[in-house]
């Protein structure tokens, strides 16, 4: 009966979809690539459906195992999460917990707090995922999201930490090779550093970035960090947090009153996590210490 088919069997085969290759498997789950082949073969002999067809560049997906994917996800998270529960029951703040971040927040602000947290509770283990896309914690893909937006989902519980102002940067050595644009209008004889695909936050800032169209740039990245490099090396003219620029003195914001856009950021959590008593409190004063950098992505 399917019913009891162990999780290791979905484990392995969604591991496959992942690495495209039993060895791949086998590497990502560090077990022997024969198990994973048998995990496969009994897990399509408990469905009586065909998940994978050989091919030159590696086992490809069927129909089936592609509509089945989202399903061995969920448990996958689920599992992770049961474990983290698992490991932070007892007295005191201990176990683990899963953060989800843009890579900027994560490489620029999150350090600094994790390290005070482990200060408080060494007992803490913390898991940082760099990523813009948006985690699902009902499926508790993560813990504890920083996200720029309120959830709208009534099983999530959000504070709201403080506003991130972005505005227009550049450093000191662009500025002495190329001038200093006098008006908005002169930027178009200016390199400037901005996104490559339109995503929902470019189209939610509306007039904020008006004229900054992805024509207009010459550099283009999503990646939050490679912008905020470009910028500080000298590159040309982006966007980026007015608080995190104010820490070098070379770079120099541009036009702050007629470019400047205000975000919210929220941390958020799943409502069964607040409850639980031994678990961490980001708490507000804490962020508020602190002023986030978001990229054009991290919406």
């Amino acid at each position: 009966m399917t019913s009891a088919i162990s999780w290791e069997l979905y484990r392995s085969f969604l591991s496959v979809l992942n690495e495209g290759s039993l060895s791949g498997a086998a590497r990502a789950l560090a077990i022997a690539q024969p198990t994973v082949g048998r995990h496969v073969a009994a897990l399509e002999k408990s469905l009586g459906i065909a998940l994978f067809t050989r091919s030159q560049t590696g086992l490809m997906p069927t129909e089936a195992a592609l509509s089945l994917q989202s399903y061995a996800a969920s448990m996958q998270s689920t599992a992770a999460a049961l474990e983290r529960a698992a490991a932070s029951q007892g007295t005191g703040v201990r176990g683990t917990v899963r953060v989800t971040a843009s890579d900027v927040i994560g490489v620029e602000v999150l350090p600094s707090i994790i390290a005070s947290l482990r200060d408080e509770h060494p007992e803490l283990v913390l898991e940082i995922v760099l990523t813009d896309r948006v985690q699902d914690l009902l499926r508790r893909e993560a813990d504890i999201a920083v996200r720029m937006t309120r959830p709208r989902q009534d099983l999530l519980v959000a504070r709201r930490v403080g506003q991130v102002e972005l505005g227009l940067h550049a450093h000191q050595r662009y500025l002495a090779r190329h001038g200093t644009p006098k008006t908005l209008a002169e930027l178009s004889n200016h390199a400037l550093i901005g996104f490559d695909q339109t995503t929902a936050f470019i189209r939610s800032a509306g007039k904020a970035l008006s004229g900054w169209q992805r024509d207009a740039f010459a550099m283009r990245t999503d990646n939050n960090l490679a912008q905020l490099a470009l910028i500080r090396s000298g590159a040309g003219i982006g966007v980026c947090q007015v608080a995190l620029a104010r820490r070098d003195e070379s770079l120099l914001r541009l036009f702050p009153r007629q470019f400047s856009l205000q975000l919210e950021t929220w941390i958020t959590m799943h409502e069964d996590l607040r409850n639980r008593p031994n678990s961490p409190r980001l708490s507000r004063s804490r962020w508020r210490k602190r002023q986030i950098f978001i990229g054009a992505d991290a919406a």
